[in-house]
């Protein structure tokens, strides 16, 4: 009879790091380690091929990196015709089978898939010693903790990530910030101009499909052939060694314009200046202090101006972390929230990019090929759109959470219903992101080239998000006159008379019911 199994660890399709806090005390001769690919993770929202094909890559060259390290692990395949529809029944399957004496697990980046687990280990009778995940800088409690003692009315990242960087250390002067300040946002606001980003603009390195990853690809376009996207450029790094190659040259090639042009779009290059790390990282092949301390270093050593760099270090130390203290804190009612009270439907040419408006088909396009798009095509162009037309929030978020390959819950959900769709009521930023065709005139050449006018707001060369906008503003009006930050915006509705308010919200009902 052989000894009962002391421990089964179980990792999750985003926990994908050696050292995370569910490997302390790990005994090869007594624990195992556990890994599911479930269909339902790629069905409870339509996930997009390129998502679907990095979770399972990743977990796969994973897997590999755990046999080497000596450690037993029992994995379950897609393709493995036993393997059952949810993590929670393959789990229940197998603790049948493997009776542990206890569960491990760092804590998942999804609210249903914690309670999922934590309802099949008391089903079982099992404990579940649930671990804190330090790959990040910060915990849940520390999050708490802040936003008790700033209360909702001054819960804001700004004032969180300076405690961050005071707390942690990074890129300070002795008690002050380094270079004086804390912000150089206002230096990073620039368009490419004219002339564009040049013949010369660094690209990210690619990582072809080897022989697993291509095994993946041709798993999912039979599995899931159905779903969005394409295939046919997948190069995300899928392994830890490959993410940080990813990592060195970012912060050699690009981070050192990052700063700059980090609002600017192109049509034709998705990569610009940008990282393209969150997914390694939401994926635990980096970890966030090793990307942050390799910008501050970059930063000391001279060779990335001080304004990219900390603009770069508060998306990783300031909106990471705050999005994810949010998450937690506030689950799963935060889920729900519709403060706008909007209930349109998403267009449907959200999933095609079948769209006559520039902006919107360059997004959609380069979303649905590469399962990417920078944050400002993110929140200012197919967030604006949804925020403005008056989609129901949950749409907006299943779509994000399907077709990003970075998507996470904990970091999606944050960032599609508070600061894109202001579906939280402020609580995650301070003001509604609202803005006319000009704003995307102003950071691209898209409009060039769109038979839409971004500076009219009626007719039918009306572009639809100035119509939009002003249609926004109407509709919110009472809600948002004395808002101290969206207030001179509304006061902008004092020009316009009956008549023209009239022909405004014809014009947005026409939009809609056009879909």
């Amino acid at each position: 009879m052989t000894d009962p199994l002391r421990q089964l660890v179980l990792v999750l399709g985003d926990q994908l790091d050696l050292d995370a806090a569910a490997f302390d005390g790990f005994d090869p001769a007594q624990d195992a380690v556990w890994m599911a690919e479930v269909s339902q993770e790629s069905t409870h929202v339509w996930s997009s091929q390129p998502r679907i094909a990095l979770f399972l890559a990743a977990m796969r060259h994973f897997a590999e990196a755990v046999r080497a390290a000596g450690r037993s692990l029992h994995y379950r395949s897609l393709d493995d015709p036993d393997t059952r529809e949810s993590l929670a029944a393959q789990l229940r399957a197998d603790l049948a089978i493997l009776r542990p004496l206890r569960l491990v697990l760092t804590r998942p980046g999804d609210w249903r898939v914690l309670q999922a687990l934590e309802a099949v280990a008391h089903e079982a009778g099992i404990p579940l010693d649930l671990r804190e995940d330090r790959h990040f800088l910060t915990t849940p409690q520390d999050f708490a903790a802040h936003s008790v003692a700033r209360g909702h009315r001054g819960l804001r990242m700004e004032f969180f990530y300076r405690e961050q960087r005071e707390r942690i250390g990074v890129l300070m002067d002795g008690a002050g910030p380094l270079g004086g300040r804390w912000n150089f946002d206002t230096e990073n606001r620039k368009s490419f101009g004219a002339d564009g980003p040049g013949f010369d603009l660094p690209q990210p390195p690619r990582f072809e499909p080897d022989a697993m990853t291509r095994e993946v690809i041709a798993l999912v376009r039979e599995r899931f052939g159905s779903h969005p996207g394409s295939l046919a450029s997948f190069a995300w790094p899928v392994t830890r060694a490959q993410a940080l190659e990813a990592l060195d040259a970012f912060v050699a090639e690009r981070l050192p314009l990052f700063g700059p042009y980090q609002d600017a779009m192109w049509p034709g290059e998705p990569w610009l200046y940008h990282a393209q790390l969150s997914a390694a990282l939401n994926l635990k092949l980096l970890t966030a202090r090793e990307v942050v301390s390799a910008a501050e270093i970059a930063v000391r050593a001279g060779r990335v101006p001080l304004a990219s760099g900390e603009g770069f270090i508060r998306q990783i130390l300031g909106w990471r972390e705050y999005v994810r203290g949010i998450y937690w804190t506030c689950m799963p009612a935060y889920a729900e929230s519709n403060a706008l009270d909007a209930h349109h439907d998403l267009p449907a040419w959200y999933w095609t990019g079948d769209t006559d408006m520039a902006c919107l088909r360059d997004a959609i396009g380069q979303t649905l090929e590469h399962g990417y798009a920078h944050h400002i095509q993110r929140l200012m162009v197919t967030g604006l759109f949804a925020l403005l037309y008056g989609v129901e929030p949950t749409q907006v978020h299943a779509w994000y959470l399907s077709v990003y390959v970075d998507a996470v819950e904990w970091v999606e959900l944050p960032k599609t219903l508070g600061m894109s769709q202001y579906a939280d009521g402020g609580l995650m930023g301070s003001k509604p992101y609202v803005a006319s065709g000009q704003y995307i005139d102003r950071q691209s050449p898209l409009c060039r080239g769109c038979r839409y006018r971004p500076e009219q707001r009626v007719g039918e060369r009306a572009c639809p998000f100035t119509t939009l906008y002003w249609d926004f503003l109407l509709r919110h009006e009472k809600r948002f006159v004395d808002h101290p930050r969206l207030a001179p915006q509304v006061r902008g509705l004092d020009r316009l008379d009956d008549a023209e308010r009239g022909r405004i919200r014809a014009r947005a009902a026409a939009l809609r019911a056009k879909g």
